[in-house]
């Protein structure tokens, strides 16, 4: 059963998603920088099927949550409270967390932050600092987003009508020249828990070194590096993806 609702936080709505039965071990779902709840429709039925409950929602900003004037880029403080506040309303005590990009970012500043809160964690694409590769790469998706007809028009069925603000947000939120000394690899010596890190050898957006350094900090971190898919490894790669999800999960349930 899917269930759809809108949730108060911190005085802004996030619409989230649920499938799965509750009771079941539960797994929250973190999209991307562009992305929604859509983003995970390969991965919601898969996961469900294998007894976990599901947990996705629409970030502050995105989808179908309320507006946001701007993101807190670098570090994410506003959705890490709303990722620790969302736990507390659903009484989740702990949960598997499954990061993508901007939400893998979230992922592990939030395991960091709040390891008691967190049984296991997955992250994809997740970026740990500002490479050189990573200016240019936004510069064509704007440049998509401002010439392609259709992106925009598919951009808007996902984020309404304020996918302006979504892709402002984004853009200006990472494209700041502050940005260029950020380093998390200190944050992520305090994380503890068992944690899987994947990234596509393709990816548009950053090398594999993000994908390797992650994994060379975390205690026992595995480390797949997925040949032939880019950045949306999710959707590109989804039956691999899902199949080694599910695995990587069902361990930490025996452990």
């Amino acid at each position: 059963m899917v269930a759809f609702r809108y949730k108060t936080i911190y005085g802004h709505q996030l619409y989230v998603m649920t499938r799965g039965t509750a009771g079941n071990p539960p797994v929250i779902l973190l999209h991307h920088g562009l992305g929604s709840t859509r983003a995970w429709r390969r991965q919601v039925q898969a996961l469900a099927a294998n007894g976990y409950h599901v947990i996705a929602y629409d970030r502050w900003g995105y989808g179908k949550s309320e507006a946001r004037p701007a993101l807190s880029t670098p570090c994410f403080e506003d959705d890490q409270h709303d990722l620790l506040a969302l736990l507390d309303h659903l009484q989740l005590g702990r949960a598997s967390l499954v990061g993508h990009s901007d939400g893998g970012t979230i992922a592990l500043y939030f395991a960091a932050a709040h390891p008691e809160r967190v049984a296991c964690l997955v992250t994809l694409a997740a970026h740990i600092y500002v490479e050189p590769k990573m200016l240019p790469s936004m510069l064509g998706v704007r440049q998509n987003f401002e010439n392609d007809a259709n992106f925009r028009r598919s951009f808007q069925r996902v984020h309404g009508e304020k996918y302006q603000q979504v892709f402002d947000n984004w853009f200006y939120g990472w494209a700041k020249s502050e940005h260029l000394s950020w380093d998390m690899r200190p944050v992520l010596q305090q994380i503890r828990c068992p944690t899987l890190v994947i990234q596509g050898l393709e990816d548009e957006h950053a090398t594999s070194r993000h994908a390797e350094d992650i994994a060379a900090v975390i205690p026992g971190a595995e480390l797949w590096l997925v040949p032939g898919v880019g950045h949306m490894l999710p959707r590109d790669a989804a039956g691999a993806f899902n199949d080694r999800l599910v695995e990587f999960l069902r361990r930490q349930r025996m452990d």
